[in-house]
């Protein structure tokens, strides 16, 4: 089974290639305190449909070159140019 991760992409001026921003949460071994980390993946786009800034879902793959070691499943969310990300709130 490969693993699954969601993350943003956070660089696409590589042709096939993007670099994607993994972030976690996790408490720190001896002092509790709640730490936010980031990885960074190096991910194979093979269409080129994902940009700056769209949330991305990627599946661990074979090491395609010295750092991709993952390939894009699928665009969660895509990045509009005017606004930031925002929370989808109901219909009312």
């Amino acid at each position: 089974m490969h693993k699954r991760m969601v993350g943003v992409v956070k660089g696409d001026k590589m042709n096939k290639s993007r670099r994607v921003e993994v972030e976690r949460t996790f408490k720190h071994a001896k002092y509790g305190k709640t730490v936010r980390a980031r990885t960074v993946c190096h991910v194979h786009d093979e269409n080129n449909t994902s940009h700056a800034g769209d949330i991305v879902e990627i599946v661990e793959c074979r090491p395609r070159s010295r750092l991709k070691r993952w390939e894009l499943v699928r665009v969660v969310t895509t990045a509009t140019s005017d606004a930031p990300l925002a929370v989808e709130t109901p219909a009312s």
